[in-house]
Order: C-alpha cells, then sequence, then structure tokens
C-alpha cells in the first residue's frame, strides 16, 4: 500500500474484489433501471406524440439526456469488463495489475461522449452519480406525463360523453344555443373540454404540479382546476334541465294554482272597492285609500305562459312561472292590504260599538243600568255610532265619556239611591 499513483493508494486484492463486486451490482441496477424506462408506458407515448409546449421543449432535453444515458452505461460496462479481465488474468493480481486496476477503479478512468463538450471524463463512482441524476430527470418527465395521461383524458371522455346526452335532452326540451342561457353554457363547455384535450394529449406536463419538497420522480399531482370547473358548469346545466322537465311535467296544475290567485285577487280587489263606497257612505270626516284595479299585465304574462305550453316551449315557460308565481302572491298580498286599509273605519266603529256595549252590561250586572246620566250618556254615543255618516272622532269621545262615568260609579262614587237623592 506504500506505493501510490494518481488515483491514490494502490489497492490490494480484497479492495479490488469489493469495488468490482459493488460496481457490478450497481451495474446491474442500472441496467434495470434503463430497460424499465425504456418499457415505460409513457416513454413510449411521448415519443409517439405530437408534443408541444413545455412538454415538447422538455421532452427533447429529456431524449437527449437518454441517450447520454445510453453511452454513459455502455462506457460504464465497457470499463467494468477491461476490470473484471485483468483480474480475472491470474489468481493472484500482480502489483502492476493491482496498479491498473486501481486507476480503473478509482481514477478519472472513463471517457465519455458529452453534452455540448467533444468529450468527458469521469471515475466509476462518478459516472454512476451522474446516470442516477439523469436517469432521475428522465424518469421524473416520464412519469408526471404518464400521470396526466392516465388521469384526465379519460375523465375528460366520460365527461364528454355525460355532455352528449345532456345535449340531446336538452335539444329535447328546448334549451337551444342562443334560445336558453343553459344552451349556450353547454356549447361553450362542449368547446373547452374539446381543446382541454387537445391540449392535454400535446402538453401533459402543463397539467401537472409538482409536490414541494418531494425529490421522488414523478412527485406531484395531475392538475384538474379547468376540469373540475367545467365538471360543475355542466351539472348546473343538468338541474336547470331537470327544472325545465319539472315545469313540462306539473305546468298545467301551475297554471291553474295561478290563476285562482289572481282570481282570488280580483275578488279580493272588486270587495275592497264595494267596502270602499259603504265606508265613504257610513263614516264621515275619515280619508278612505283609493282602491286600483286589478294589474293586466299578469293576465297578458299567464295568456303567454299558456301560450308557450301548448307549444311545449319549456325552457321560457320555466323562468316565467317562476315570475308569475311571485307576482301573483304579491298580488293577493296587495289586494288584502288594500282592502283592510279601506275597511279600517268600519272595523274602528264596530270596535266602538262593542266597547260600548261591554260597559254597558258591565254597568247592568252591578244595578246602574237606569242611572239617568249613564242612560243620557248611551244614548248619545249609540246615536252617533248608529247614525250615517258617523264621525268617529266625535263618537270616539262620546264612548270615552260614558267609559269614564260607568268607572267613577263602579269605583264606588255612590249607591243609585243616593244620586237620586243628590240630585233632588
Amino acid at each position: 500500500m506504500g506505493v501510490t499513483d494518481p488515483a491514490g493508494p494502490v489497492m490490494d486484492r480484497d479492495e479490488v474484489d469489493r469495488a468490482l463486486a459493488r460496481l457490478g451490482q450497481e451495474h446491474e441496477a442500472i441496467e434495470t433501471s434503463l430497460l424499465a424506462l425504456q418499457d415505460h408506458a409513457g416513454r413510449r407515448l411521448l415519443e409517439g406524440a405530437r408534443l408541444t409546449g413545455v412538454t415538447g421543449e422538455r421532452w427533447q432535453a429529456t431524449e437527449t439526456q437518454i441517450t447520454l444515458l445510453w453511452g454513459y452505461f455502455d462506457a460504464y460496462a465497457a470499463a467494468l469488463r477491461s476490470a473484471r479481465e485483468i483480474r480475472s488474468r491470474r489468481r493472484w493480481s500482480t502489483r502492476e495489475d493491482l496498479v491498473e486496476l486501481t486507476k480503473l477503479l478509482r481514477g478519472q478512468s472513463v471517457t465519455v461522449a458529452g453534452s455540448g463538450r467533444l468529450s468527458e471524463t469521469y471515475s466509476l463512482t462518478a459516472l454512476v452519480d451522474r446516470m442516477n441524476e439523469l436517469y432521475a430527470t428522465s424518469l421524473d418527465l416520464v412519469v408526471a406525463a404518464d400521470a396526466v395521461w392516465s388521469a384526465l383524458p379519460a375523465r375528460i371522455d366520460l365527461l364528454a360523453a355525460e355532455l352528449q346526452r345532456t345535449r340531446k335532452l336538452a335539444h329535447s326540451v328546448g334549451v337551444r344555443p342562443g334560445e336558453h342561457p343553459a344552451g349556450d353554457d353547454l356549447e361553450r363547455i362542449t368547446r373547452t373540454l374539446t381543446k382541454l384535450r387537445e391540449d392535454v394529449v400535446c402538453d401533459p406536463l402543463a397539467f401537472w404540479v409538482p409536490t414541494e419538497g418531494s425529490s421522488a420522480p414523478g412527485g406531484g399531482r395531475p392538475d384538474t382546476t379547468v376540469y373540475d370547473r367545467e365538471a360543475r358548469a355542466l351539472e348546473d346545466v343538468r338541474r336547470e334541465i331537470d327544472a325545465v322537465l319539472t315545469v313540462r311535467q306539473d305546468a298545467e296544475a301551475r297554471l291553474i294554482q295561478l290563476r285562482d290567485v289572481l282570481s282570488r285577487a280580483d275578488r279580493t280587489l272588486a270587495e275592497a272597492r264595494t267596502a270602499r263606497g259603504e265606508v265613504l257612505a257610513k263614516i264621515a270626516a275619515t280619508e278612505v285609500p283609493v282602491v286600483s284595479g286589478p294589474p293586466t299585465v299578469l293576465q297578458e304574462q299567464l295568456a303567454t305562459a299558456a301560450e308557450y305550453r301548448r307549444q311545449a316551449q319549456w325552457h321560457r315557460l320555466s323562468p316565467l312561472l317562476e315570475s308569475l308565481e311571485q307576482k301573483a302572491e304579491d298580488e293577493l298580498l296587495r289586494a288584502r292590504e288594500s282592502l283592510t286599509a279601506v275597511t279600517a273605519p268600519l272595523a274602528v266603529r264596530a270596535e266602538l260599538r262593542g266597547r260600548l256595549d261591554a260597559y254597558k252590561a258591565k254597568v247592568a250586572r252591578h244595578g246602574y243600568a237606569e242611572d239617568p246620566f249613564l242612560v243620557e250618556r248611551y244614548d248619545a254615543a249609540r246615536r252617533m255610532l248608529w247614525s250615517a255618516p258617523c264621525d268617529l272622532r266625535v263618537a270616539e269621545q262620546a264612548v270615552l265619556r260614558y267609559q269614564q262615568l260607568a268607572a267613577e260609579l263602579l269605583s264606588g262614587a255612590g249607591t243609585p239611591e243616593d244620586r237620586t237623592g243628590g240630585q233632588s
């Protein structure tokens, strides 16, 4: 071991044998990996595909790397064969053999064609590291492209098939481009999926998201953002078409219900107009709101809806029915509010009448029914409330005066006899 050369101390026979065994194992492992890369489905697809974009650029560089890799491997195998031949010359290697083996196994003994330079020189160990580096980067691209091709085109095809079924269903219910927003959406989804599939086939790496911090080949996942967005859009269209189908099934019942609601609103408005005339005749000094007639536009829209149903234009009938149903309910509510507002004075008069009679019954139970003052105030209030037109403000004051006198009597101000005696 005292003799040295540029490769370092001369190896002994055992060191040589151990190095040859290790290098032989590495040779087998590298060869297995290269053959697996050669047979990888993703690599075969990349070789036969019309690639564009980032994938085209990276695959061109990777093909050069794979060619270099095989060249490096051949040089490595040749150097290993040479070393084995020298070692096999004799059982006990001479000093000259060991010096030569040391140069081969540890020195810069392998000259290979380089990338961008005429040649490069490596030791066997450095050459293994270089091959591992090239293999890892090449495999990373192949695995990434294969993962995208395995995931996205099949899913796009399934979604496209679902899209075609949806288009046929949409056409059957009148949902067509230019006539319904959902029809326009179907056209846009079709164009997007067609382009997406073309882009995925030609440039799969544009749809690859590497995993940060991962050193494993193919560490990452396919980018399904565009696919997921279009899948959601198609689902929204399906829901819209389902709504149109639902309209087709229950359109007649909904139209009947609409006619009933609008009819009730009309009857309520008619009742309010009648009540307004009664209020104006029976109640004085009161502002009664004007009752408007039913809006003709709702009847026109209802007729349009019926026509859409006859013509099976379900895609147009669906939004019109939804709008009409809300407007009809609003109209019925407006009619009821109008009736309530118009009849409010009559309700006030009825409440005053009820209050007057209730107090009369109450004082009668306590023996004050014949009290002349109470009788006088009761008759005055009653004449006002049962006369026409009735002045509610004056009548309310008359009722309050009757209540006050009744309250005084009920609080113990005196018996009927005492009040009679006091009057005489």
